[in-house]
């Protein structure tokens, strides 16, 4: 069941927040533990047994056509003969469950919606997830998928609490009862990504250049009443900006990366 169910990863936004990062390649090429972030993403689905994808693709979608062009020359040792294919010397490294990867030119104006609705021919199931090419999380999604499967609507969305940049305090009157530097959200979820869709869904998109997903389109599906919220209570976190980078970087650096259990460092 999961191997035939494709994975969408938004991969075309210029990433303007995170200019330093993004002016030579697309936000979901900069690297986490020297990986990019959309190799962890693809992990975390994998770790699942998801092992299909369709990449949107836009700004410098050449850099990321060129890193799965060569991932496994990149990843093992090889004997190169000019003239002749490169031999593979590390068979040990390659994956028990390859991935397969559609790479789709969805152009570099185009927003959300429209990059969703370009690779609806390249959608042959019934169901597929969708996610942002930027953001990792310890989300289960074997958990997820059942989820949507129960409820039996077009769509689901993860709803995350994710930790906020500011102290946040807690006040009487005049007088602080509780301090927390870097509290969760206290009201409410924020969407999160990691969708879950029928196909049906794609009745509410087109292929114009400036539908964005997150406007019409979801809100459309909310009003239908055919929007469901997976409430993911663990860790998630986007890279937005440069402090993002840096922090996701540390998590992953000293050990602390809650999704580091769920990926293949190989």
């Amino acid at each position: 069941m999961p191997n035939q169910i494709p994975v969408v990863i938004l991969c075309g936004g210029l990433g303007t927040r995170l200019r330093e990062e993004t002016e030579l390649r697309p936000k979901p090429m900069v690297e986490i533990g020297g990986k990019p972030i959309l190799w962890h993403i693809i992990n975390l689905y994998s770790h699942y047994g998801f092992n299909q994808f369709i990449l949107c693709l836009g700004y410098k979608s050449e850099v990321i056509k060129d890193y799965f062009l060569n991932y496994d020359f990149m990843n093992n040792d090889f004997t190169l003969t000019i003239g002749s294919k490169p031999v593979l010397l590390s068979p040990q490294k390659l994956m028990k469950n390859p991935w397969k990867i559609t790479l789709v030119d969805t152009g570099e104006s185009a927003m959300t919606g429209a990059r969703v609705k370009l690779i609806e021919p390249h959608i042959k199931s019934d169901t597929f997830m969708l996610t942002y090419g930027d953001g990792v999380a310890n989300i289960n999604i074997a958990q997820l998928m059942k989820f949507h499967q129960r409820h039996g609507k077009i769509g689901t969305v993860t709803g995350v609490r994710p930790q906020s940049r500011f102290g946040e305090l807690v006040m009487e009157k005049n007088t602080a009862i509780e301090f927390s530097e870097k509290p969760q959200i206290r009201q409410g979820y924020i969407n999160g990504g990691f969708f879950v869709f029928q196909k049906k869904f794609f009745k509410y998109l087109s292929a114009k250049e400036d539908l964005i997903l997150e406007q019409a389109p979801l809100r459309n599906l909310a009003r239908d009443r055919e929007l469901m919220v997976y409430q993911h209570q663990g860790f998630w976190h986007c890279m937005d900006t440069y402090r993002d980078y840096q922090l996701l970087n540390n998590l992953w650096k000293t050990g602390n990366a809650p999704w580091k259990a769920l990926v293949n460092e190989k």
